[in-house]
């Protein structure tokens, strides 16, 4: 199953990310468990939707439905993403164009805990939002990354941030209320 995930991703980038943040190996990604666990729904409700030519027509709608829901998963899993390099990041959704910001564009960083998962949303200049969870594959290297570039393009130093405490998941100036 992860080699067939791997395989899809690796066609899936080729094909559609064709800026230099999508090639330059720094990424935040879902967990792989989202796509293999889509990839083994979308496979039984196949099955079902086969088994259910035979035994009965229920069998055959749960399995449609079982497939919708696998490949909404592997769908959600392929296309979320953030690309960065040394000066910018592209933040790629599904049913969105991919946006690039440059670090300086973060504005504040709101945290959520939710069940014992961080939530680590930045804001953005524009109004928009980036949305990260703490268990996503390389969150905390981008933050990193993105904090150290946000001092460097703001002209802020170390010493005048307060609020930077990477132990407690903050990285950037919190929402003002």
């Amino acid at each position: 199953m992860f080699g067939i995930c791997y395989l899809v991703d690796k066609g899936f980038t080729k094909l559609f990310r064709s800026q230099a943040q999508h090639h330059s190996g720094l990424a935040v990604r879902l967990n792989k468990k989202y796509g293999s666990v889509g990839l083994i729904v979308a496979v039984l409700g196949l099955g079902a939707v086969f088994a259910g030519l035979t035994q009965g027509w229920v069998l055959s709608i749960g399995g449609g439905l079982l497939v919708l829901v696998g490949v909404g998963l592997v769908t959600y899993y392929m296309t979320f993403g953030v690309f960065y390099d040394k000066e910018t990041f592209v933040l790629t959704t599904f049913g969105k164009r991919s946006t690039t910001y440059a670090y300086k564009d973060i504005k504040a960083q709101q945290l959520y805990n939710s069940y014992g998962n961080v939530l680590i949303e930045l804001h953005m200049m524009d109004g928009r939002s980036v949305q990260l969870q703490a268990g996503m594959t390389g969150v905390y290297d981008f933050l990193d990354h993105a904090f150290f570039a946000w001092l460097r393009q703001t002209g802020r130093k170390l010493e005048d941030c307060g609020f930077y405490d990477p132990h407690n998941s903050c990285w950037f100036p919190p929402v003002e209320g």
